[in-house]
């Protein structure tokens, strides 16, 4: 009898694809879920004979072995195992074989190597049969990210496009974002992010053997879309300049970070900010089967000594003062993943928060959670990842003082503890609606239960970092504010109009009082940072008895053109001091809107058929506007980044852009657009696109 060979092994992709819910991916390799079976047809030179045996091995990883379950080595059996590799033969037909094979569900994820070994009564060699991926299966209860919904598995996994909402409290804005999990060599660039980490380059074998754990996959993850230890993805900057890379705003998705990363031989892109940062990682986790949302926050507390309060401090003129580290964001997103904690009990499983923006180290480097939507809700601090940070950024307190710059003496004038974390949000499952999860993280602000759950939290700090939560305490405040105030907005917030607002005070006692108000308007970036005075005033009033009286303030475009930043926000501030009474601080932050950018897809889409697309963007300034570039992008309908140059617009003139796309798959896809000049940075539209085949 000649030697049994292996002549040709048929991977059944189409199958394959279809039954793990991988046919997305752009591969001519085989991707699979783990605690599944796949179906191969092993071709031999001649039948199997009775009593000649297959052995598979599976490997993955630079040295693979059985204890580390890097490597498992099998035999055909009569039934598919639940905890181990097993391969159990489907039919044969002369001398083809069909054979299913199973990973467990707890494999670790990644790129496997599978061999055979056909054995008779004499010693055969191994046969290497190629290689292909596994990912984490969301569709299979053993698996710790399963998620039993299916409308939720298709938007937090499957889903390429995504909303990203961003602006202030009083104005909330979203952005579409391109996640692109499935586009072409994402997968690849994907796992080798995980190759570069600085857990694998420490011990490889390790590393790889825990990429079967979706909280430790999760942490690297974390760590490497920011660049900051590890030569990571992207470069973080929040200086407003951007000179020598890519301004954050101008980014429209993921997949061209992920390539220019690769490109340039794994070296970080420039620039991210947080909602770049999330959106990658939500990406990279997606591709590798993790189901993953992104989250936007409110008035997010940045809180740099950990001691659940955050500090903000003025001078006497009203102009805020960069002191202590502590900070307060517009907005900040992080991402939240799905997966048990085994770790942490099953109280604990659902929703994780991972942020990959480098704001404070943890455990050395900047890396963050994954920490338990639960654990945060009911202020357990003490559980692993990362979670006191994460609480304060949605339930710190806020102390407001003022500091003598002569005497370098700071003075509390206010405490409060509604106003950080306010609509938590993300985007709706199928729809671009947000969806408010404010209730996820925090009980109802100002709720006896809210309250309890802050304390319990303190105390639980105060055991980890040394300080008692009684002392620690927030400064007592010596008496009671004897006047109220608010800024009204008066008119829109366009970029290029004069901002019209109202300073409302109102006398909170019987006896009249005497108002000084210093009032200053700095334009800021989104975390809160002041960048440059644009404005001031001060006046006096004397209020009668519970008095409340209006006074109107105009900040012209021609105040803060130039020193708006790409954020478009400006902080407005009124220092209010009382004769022999407390100082009061009243703020407001405004984002002021871009113009509209109108696309319109003129005609229906069919694959690869040229569909004709329409921008328009009409200058509504009193003068020209230059360096004007339209970007497109979107999965399956462009190749890569479509740019365009356009002529500089005269004052109120319109601008009409054509171009062209050839989808390449069917399916709803998105189609985003980007107009930059000198004026207006990034005016952003996107439209859905139903594409037939």
């Amino acid at each position: 009898l000649t030697a049994l060979t292996l002549i040709n092994i048929n991977w059944q992709l189409e199958a394959n694809a279809s039954a793990h819910h991988t046919d997305k991916y752009s591969s001519t390799e085989l991707i699979v879920r783990r605690g599944q079976a796949f179906t191969v047809i092993l071709t031999f030179n001649r039948a199997l004979q009775t009593g000649e045996r297959l052995t598979f091995t599976a490997e993955t990883g630079p040295k693979p072995s059985l204890q580390a379950k890097t490597q498992a080595v099998f035999d055909i059996s009569s039934t598919a195992s639940n905890s181990t590799w097993s391969a159990v033969q489907q039919s044969t037909n002369s001398s083809s074989v069909n054979i299913s094979i199973s990973s467990p569900a707890n494999a670790a994820i990644g790129r496997y190597k599978l061999s055979v070994q056909p054995a008779s009564g004499g010693s055969a060699s191994r046969r290497t049969l190629g290689t292909f991926v596994l990912l984490f299966n969301p569709w299979s209860s053993g698996d710790d990210v399963f998620m039993p919904d299916s409308t939720e598995r298709m938007e937090y996994v499957l889903e390429e496009f995504g909303i990203v909402f961003v602006g202030n409290v009083y104005r909330i804005s979203k952005m579409g974002w391109n996640y692109g999990q499935f586009q072409g060599d994402i997968l690849n660039i994907c796992l080798s992010i995980l190759d570069r980490s600085l857990s694998y380059r420490k011990d490889p074998a390790t590393d790889v053997s825990r990429r079967n754990d979706p909280k430790y996959v999760g942490r690297v993850l974390s760590a490497m879309v920011n660049s900051n230890d590890d030569n990571g993805v992207l470069l973080g900057n929040w200086s407003g300049n951007y000179s020598g890379g890519t301004n954050p705003g101008s980014w429209n998705g993921s997949v061209e970070i992920l390539r220019k990363w690769k490109d340039a031989g794994f070296k970080p892109v420039k620039y991210g900010q947080c909602w770049v940062f999330a959106s990658v990682l939500t990406t990279v986790l997606r591709c590798l089967g993790i189901p993953t949302r992104t989250i936007s926050n409110f008035n997010s507390a940045h809180d740099a000594d950990r001691n659940l309060s955050v500090d903000v401090y003025y001078d006497e003129s009203g102009n805020p003062l960069n002191m202590g580290g502590d900070s307060i964001w517009n907005f900040h997103v992080w991402n939240e993943s799905w997966f048990t904690r085994s770790d942490l009990g099953p109280s604990y499983n659902g929703w994780q928060i991972l942020d990959a923006t480098p704001q404070e180290r943890s455990a050395g480097i900047f890396q963050c959670g994954p920490a338990s939507l639960v654990a945060i809700k009911e202020g357990d601090v003490d559980l692993d990842y990362d979670s006191p940070f994460i609480f304060a950024e949605v339930n710190a307190d806020r102390i407001t003082w003022t500091y003598d710059i002569r005497t370098r003496e700071a003075k509390p004038i206010s405490s409060e503890t509604k106003s950080v974390g306010q609509f938590t949000s993300t985007k709706a499952v199928g729809r671009y609606d947000r969806v408010d999860v404010t209730n996820n993280y925090k009980y109802t602000e100002g709720s006896q239960k809210e309250r309890e759950v802050y304390e319990k939290a303190r105390t639980k700090l105060g055991r980890v970092h040394g300080f008692s939560a009684t002392s620690e305490k927030r400064p007592e405040i010596d008496q009671k504010p004897e006047i109220s105030g608010k800024f009204k907005v008066d008119g829109s917030l366009e970029i290029g109009k004069d901002v019209s607002l109202i300073l409302v005070l109102r006398n909170l006692t019987s006896d009249a009082k005497t108002v000084k108000a210093n009032m200053t308007a700095w334009t800021i970036v989104y975390t809160g940072k002041p960048i440059h005075e644009v404005w001031k005033d001060s006046f006096s009033s004397t209020l009668a008895s519970e008095e409340e009286k209006q006074f109107p303030i105009k900040i012209t475009y021609a105040e803060y053109q130039q020193n708006l930043t790409r954020d478009n926000m400006i902080r407005v501030t009124a220092l209010c001091q009382i004769e022999s009474g407390i100082d009061v601080v009243v703020e407001r932050n405004i984002t002021l809107d871009n113009p509209d950018l109108v696309m319109q897809v003129l005609s229906d889409a069919k694959v690869n058929e040229p569909v004709n697309v329409e921008v328009i963007f009409t200058n509504p300034l009193d003068q020209e506007v230059k360096d004007c570039v339209l970007q497109a992008e979107g999965s399956d309908l462009l190749k890569g980044k479509l740019t365009i140059e356009m002529p500089s617009l005269q004052p109120r003139q319109s601008s009409k852009v054509p171009f062209e796309i050839v989808p390449i798959k069917s399916g709803t896809k998105q189609l985003l657009v980007n107009f930059s000049c000198d004026k207006f940075p990034d005016v952003k539209a996107f439209e859905t696109i139903n594409v037939a085949n």
